[in-house]
């Protein structure tokens, strides 16, 4: 079979203002960057009429789960069932697609294209973002350096779309007076910024302002909060973020139409594309896929208590996808061996999607399995899945997106066609008036396994700050590994009766959420001894490389 790019590249791409058209856009409600992808910006009379589809995943493994090429398989095989089906996706960061990850368009014949393009720059929006939050920074030590604020605490950071663990922790301005006033500070990648999630959460251009007036970028010497709009930096962001708001327009590789837009991680930030995105897939088609980062623990739960308490959404049904090759690494078998059957490890390590079945069982939609398939699974393991998920009465399917391409995902379809019909009420983990502790208590019970909470002195101080500002009852954002319900990554299976430690309380609120951080994670990843930057190339005019 072809790598992921010769298939991409292969691959021939309807022009984006012929696709555009084809949807019933507009030459108003569109922009075109190049011939295959464009900036959308609906009429005002189009409002969300689709059904949505949520796809999650069971627990992470090195090897990945594959949730992003089977939302676009579902999307290609709703298609090939006749229904008008859109899907709406994050953006990728540049971390990943030169680190361990590779990239996150999708793979084989269920890819969403220019794939090169959406990996790589694709139309500047991380770009402008790290831009916009260095802007900021810069301007908030100007305004030290010119004697025009006294800050006891400077809480922004600067960002990059890169991993560099060298940057993690950081003194600036030294070198004397002229280079401003030394400060502890440190960089975050662009996907876990607080402007990444501002972006994401906005519903229109009005309330992106209103949520960068809102930044809290450092602490003032009486103990007051320091904002974006009295330093007098929102109007700089909201330029440099015009174009980047705006949700961007390509394209399956069998034509289905894709918003790909927004970026943030589900281990260290919310994990979901943006609002502006899901809502316009939902306003163009009958059905919009999308996809929230790594488990159910992680971008599931942040969908729901996040993203959709605060833009009003509903998923009609919920996929989770898992395969035996992540079932066996839950079931303790190491990575090498994984492709490799192995019944015994198999029923070992189905603990982790029962644990994920429980978790999403609690918030309310219907629940369809997916089957991410590889051509090492046997009959056998299929069918212990399948008898698995029947015994539990939730829907199952086999997905052969990857080889197969929408005709692959045609039982997975109709499975969840059938799961949409009765739209259900959504189930949050925690009240909105809980305080920040009570709803970490709650996710780290409920849905992680743990039997309580310990907050680290870090962690105590910060939630006294945040009682003092007024900001102690935000949603909560938990940064936490994606290789175990755990904290601990080595924790597989579905470990319970563990304590969640929590080192800090990070304040969002632009986003409007508080980041709680546990055990080792960090909001600037680092390379593996092999990146895949050592791989990528250009040749005879063409990317090679990039997975």
């Amino acid at each position: 079979m072809l790598s992921d790019i010769e298939i991409a590249q292969a691959a021939k791409l309807k022009r984006i203002d012929d696709l555009a058209h084809e949807a019933g856009l507009a030459d108003e409600e569109f922009e075109p960057y190049g011939r295959d992808k464009a900036k959308v910006q609906l009429a005002a009379h189009r409002q969300p009429k689709g059904k949505l589809i949520l796809v999650t995943a069971t627990s992470g493994m090195p090897a990945g789960s594959g949730k992003t090429t089977t939302s676009i398989a579902l999307t290609q095989g709703l298609k090939q069932l006749g229904e008008n089906a859109v899907v709406a996706l994050r953006e990728p960061s540049l971390g990943p697609c030169f680190g361990m990850k590779g990239g996150a368009a999708g793979g084989g014949y269920s890819q969403v294209l220019p794939m090169e393009a959406i990996n790589l720059h694709f139309t500047g929006d991380f770009h402008a973002i790290s831009a916009a939050n260095n802007l900021l920074a810069a301007m908030i030590d100007n305004a030290r350096h010119q004697g025009q604020v006294d800050l006891k605490q400077v809480i922004w950071r600067r960002v990059v779309d890169l991993n560099d663990r060298m940057l993690r922790n950081i003194v600036s301005g030294l070198g004397g007076p002229a280079n401003g006033i030394p400060t502890e500070t440190g960089f975050d990648i662009t996907v876990a910024s607080e402007l990444m999630a501002v972006l994401c959460l906005a519903s229109d251009q009005e309330d992106l302002r209103r949520r960068i007036d809102a930044l809290v970028v450092g602490i003032k010497r009486d103990g007051s909060a320091y904002t974006c709009k009295e330093l007098g930096a929102t109007g700089a962001l909201m330029a440099l973020l015009l174009e980047a708001i705006k949700p961007n327009l390509v394209q399956t590789l069998e034509g289905n139409l894709a918003f790909v837009h927004g970026g943030p991680f589900a281990n260290i930030a919310h994990g979901c594309n943006s609002v502006m995105a899901t809502k316009a897939a939902l306003s163009l088609g009958d059905w919009a896929i999308t996809e929230a980062g790594f488990g159910s623990d992680l971008g599931a739960e942040k969908f729901i208590n996040i993203k959709c308490r605060m833009a009003g959404l509903n998923p009609a049904a919920i996929v989770i996808v898992t395969s035996t090759k992540a079932l066996k690494w839950h079931g303790n078998v190491p990575l090498p061996e994984i492709g490799k059957p192995n019944v015994e490890a198999l029923k070992a390590g189905i603990c982790n999607l029962d644990a994920h079945l429980d978790n999403l069982s609690q918030f309310g939609p219907n629940i369809v399995v997916s089957l991410n398939h590889f051509h090492t699974d046997t009959e056998e393991e299929i069918e212990i899945i399948r008898a698995h998920c029947a015994a539990r009465g939730v829907r199952f399917a086999v997905c052969d997106g990857f080889v197969d391409g929408g005709k692959g995902a045609m039982e997975l379809a109709k499975q969840v066609m059938e799961a949409a019909e009765e739209v259900k009420p959504l189930n949050f983990s925690y009240e909105a008036d809980d305080d920040v502790v009570t709803k970490i208590e709650k996710l780290a019970t409920k849905v992680y396994g743990a039997a309580g909470i310990e907050l680290a002195p870090a962690a105590q101080k910060d939630l006294k700050q945040l009682q003092e500002l007024g900001f102690d009852k935000l949603p909560v954002c938990v940064a936490k590994t994606p290789y175990s319900l755990s904290h601990e990554p080595k924790l597989l299976g579905a470990p319970k009766g563990f304590t969640l430690p929590v080192q800090r309380l990070i304040l969002n609120a632009g986003a409007g959420f508080v980041v709680a951080t546990t055990g080792a994670i960090m909001r600037m990843p680092g390379l593996p001894k092999s990146p895949a930057a050592l791989r990528i190339d250009v040749v005879d005019g063409k990317i090679v490389g990039l997975s």
